[in-house]
């Protein structure tokens, strides 16, 4: 099998943060603030701490945006990661570019795989905890936040299998009952642009949607082959991308924000799926690297989910609406929305009757613009169960792809298929759920033979 050559600028490095980081557009749009918040904190120390757990991108760029909110008392208090080059790396860079924000003493850095309890350990009912590791580790690490009393705030995604989904909901219940306030990293639901779209479209500007097309088609990741001295479960870890078992594989951790803009648009989830996939480069780890998916509604409107990683091939990361009386963008590229909607099926200039007027909100500032108002003024603002439900959409569609099946809503919540089945005893010394074969290749899902149901 061949190899592809990797490119410099492709989707792996330019990360969703680093992107929007990088877009003049919306760094002249992202002023919103915490205007006329009343702080009702903890009196002898009026900061919100957070607690990072998963230093790498994600969580590096979650707390520089809860940083971006104007006025919001904020503070990084403690820190957790399973490799301490990754959260020496994090803490660097945050204090080279927040240093008046991070209170992190080495006391407050843990590593390994129970550091997360230290880190949550070290908040106070109020604080937050930034939950940022791969989705292997989210529900554990949820339950275990919830446990403690204290907010929220989850990256994407958010369980790798039906077990685990199941696990994280009953935190997300949880987390309701206490009153505790969770932010996802769904940052599109907080774009303005895309909520004055999804407003329109619930008015009946293109009337009943019948047909959503969403397409997140770009280059490759590929996971080199382990040299034989290297521990194989932090090998698979470190590429968690190529891993179902760690990160969800390709489709639900990236293509899980697609999933749920369609679904929010829908106002629905879907009730079935049937789809195909493959893999046509090995190094692409356990994943298919392209999947066709075709969700059901209820009332038989249809979601057509599009993801390909591969180089040399045609590219878009976009979402479309089709009603019975127009059609719209929900989303024409990462860097800017641009919403719009058209009289008709063709999508061209001259059919244009709306678009949205002006640049988008930073949607990754916006969604801390929230949370810290429900923190600071408790105010009602849970979206665990959301996130539950939208990832468990992108596994149904992950499960159909690779088992060759149609499977319906209920099987997917209810399936019994789990990668591991003590991830909280989880350790370097475990046997890891895919192994290579004796060329360094790990086999990838073979529908009509794999189980995932």
């Amino acid at each position: 099998m061949r190899a592809q050559k990797s490119r410099p600028a492709n989707i792996q490095a330019r990360s969703r943060r680093e992107f929007l980081a990088q877009s003049g557009a919306l760094a002249a749009a992202s002023a919103v603030t915490l205007s006329g918040m009343v702080h009702a904190h903890v009196a002898e120390d009026p900061a919100i701490r957070l607690a990072l757990i998963g230093c790498g991108g994600r969580g590096t760029g979650a707390v520089g945006d809860a940083f971006s909110v104007p006025g919001a008392p904020v503070r990084l208090h403690a820190m957790a990661d399973l490799f301490r080059d990754r959260l020496e790396g994090s803490l660097n860079a945050l204090r080279t570019n927040f240093a008046d924000r991070v209170d992190v003493t080495p006391e407050r850095c843990f590593v390994g795989f129970d550091a997360y309890k230290k880190a949550i350990d070290e908040l106070r009912p109020g604080d937050i905890a930034v939950l940022a590791t791969h989705s292997v580790f989210r529900p554990l690490h949820l339950e275990y936040a919830v446990q403690k009393g204290v907010n929220v705030f989850m990256e994407k995604s958010f369980a790798v299998d039906a077990p685990a989904n199941r696990r994280l909901l009953r935190a997300a219940e949880e987390s309701e009952k206490k009153n505790l306030k969770v932010g996802c990293g769904f940052m599109w639901r907080h774009s303005k642009a895309r909520q004055a779209l999804v407003e329109r479209i619930r008015e009946g500007a293109i009337g009943d949607v019948h047909t959503l097309r969403i397409y997140r088609v770009h280059g490759p990741v590929y996971v080199p082959k382990r040299a034989p001295d290297r521990n194989p479960i932090e090998f698979q870890i470190r590429a968690a991308t190529c891993f179902n078992w760690v990160s969800g594989g390709f489709f639900v951790d990236w293509h899980c924000h697609n999933v749920d803009q369609a679904c929010w648009v829908k106002d629905a989830w879907p009730v079935e799926a049937q789809a195909m996939g493959g893999r046509c480069f090995a190094e692409a780890g356990n994943n298919f690297d392209h999947y066709c998916i075709e969700y059901t509604f209820a009332d038989g409107a249809k979601l057509f989910a599009f993801s390909r990683h591969m180089n040399r091939c045609w590219e878009t990361y976009a979402d479309y609406v089709h009603g019975a009386k127009g059609s719209a963008v929900l989303m024409e590229s990462l860097s800017q929305p641009k919403p719009r909607i058209y009289k008709g099926q063709r999508m061209e200039k001259s059919e244009v009757v709306w678009e949205y007027p002006e640049p988008d909100v930073n949607p990754y500032h916006a969604e801390w613009v929230v949370l810290l108002d429900a923190v600071m003024n408790d105010k009602p603002h849970n979206e665990a169960r959301r996130a539950g439900l939208a990832n468990l959409a992108a596994l149904m569609g992950r499960m159909a792809t690779h088992t060759g099946q149609r499977v319906t809503w209920d099987e997917a919540m209810n399936s019994e298929f789990q990668f591991i089945d003590d991830v909280d005893h989880l350790s370097f010394e475990s046997k890891p759920p895919i192994e290579e074969g004796p060329d360094g290749i790990f086999p990838c899902p073979i529908p009509g033979v794999t189980k995932e149901i």
